[in-house]
């Protein structure tokens, strides 16, 4: 961030709290406090009424205002896309709130920035209910220039490293959409490499690049009926699971399929389910701790050990460190 935008940033920070510490806007704009000091020395010396208190910390005086500023296309983008996770993954008591929310947003920006949201948001799917994303952002800088590409139709190429290989192919893929299932956001898009529509983990793409060249939208494709014959398409397979009974109710809001209570022993009851990945249940029943276990198939039982073996081996004591 340039200094002008950190001033007007940290006019705004101001404008939305009654008192601020200058060691709070030093860690949130990433500066030092003597840079802080300056800058609000800045926009004292500009005309902005700001008091400070040794100790204490500044203060916009009563009745400042900055006039509304203009959301760019990506901030508001950003919003939206976040008001659908919001609708998807908290309580319905926030869903009518978040709507509105989102259509003042909508009602109040440019025409241009409009028309960007329109594209986005039919572009973007959240499927499923129970785990929010177990990505840090931080870790997936490729999710904006994604959208950027389905919202401009704009070819992607791109480095791309599957899950189960150790290599990595460089692919030119038209983006059709983006969306988040199973904890993870994958751009659906059509592979000119493979010729076919494929599904690519973003946390996966290792580089990207926003091509120039564009591509015609496909008449034939719609994202949500896509993701609905992909679901019915994807391989299913069946497996059962023992949960202890305190944390059935857990198990059943956070799984993506339908948990049918076949036997009841130990203080819970064993339920046979269906998944597309025996990789991704282990790594579920291990959020369980003991109060899970992985019955059938001896794959997902495998699966369930090694990665325990792994968690044990990373938590192993410390080189030099006191034992009691």
């Amino acid at each position: 961030m340039n200094r002008t935008d950190r001033l007007v940033a940290m006019v705004l920070y101001l404008q939305g709290r009654r008192v601020v510490r200058a060691c709070e806007l030093a860690e949130h704009f990433e500066v030092t406090e003597r840079t802080v000091y300056r800058d609000i020395s800045a926009l004292s010396e500009a005309g902005v009424p700001i008091a400070g208190e040794a100790g204490v910390g500044y203060t916009l005086m009563k009745g400042y205002h900055l006039p509304p500023v203009m959301f760019t296309g990506e901030e508001a983008s950003s919003l939206f896309v976040g008001g659908e996770l919001v609708k998807q993954f908290t309580d319905p008591s926030l869903h009518v709130p978040m709507t509105t929310a989102l259509d003042k947003l909508r009602a109040v920006l440019p025409r241009e920035s409009q028309d960007h949201v329109d594209k986005l948001v039919r572009g973007t799917l959240v499927v499923g209910r129970g785990f929010g994303p177990n990505q840090d952002p931080a870790t997936q800088p490729m999710l904006l220039p994604v959208q950027q590409g389905v919202v401009q139709r704009r070819v992607l190429r791109m480095t791309y490293r599957g899950g189960s290989r150790a290599d990595e192919t460089q692919r030119d893929v038209e983006p059709l959409g983006v969306v988040f299932y199973g904890g993870s956001w994958y751009l659906v898009a059509w592979c000119r490499l493979r010729v076919d529509l494929r599904h690519f983990r973003i946390d996966r793409i290792k580089r990207l690049e926003l091509r120039s060249d564009r591509f015609e939208p496909r008449a034939d494709f719609n994202l949500a009926e896509h993701m609905k014959s992909y679901g019915r398409d994807a391989e299913a397979i069946p497996a059962r699971v023992w949960f202890a009974k305190g944390v059935q109710e857990k198990a059943r809001r956070e799984s993506y399929a339908t948990l049918v209570e076949e036997l009841r022993r130990d203080g819970g009851a064993e339920f046979s389910m269906f998944t597309v990945s025996l990789e991704w249940m282990a790594r579920w029943l291990l959020s369980f701790g003991t109060c899970a276990e992985a019955i059938e198939p001896p794959r997902l039982r495998e699966l369930v050990r090694l990665e325990a073996e792994k968690i044990v081996a990373q938590h192993a004591p410390l080189a030099g460190a006191e034992r009691s």
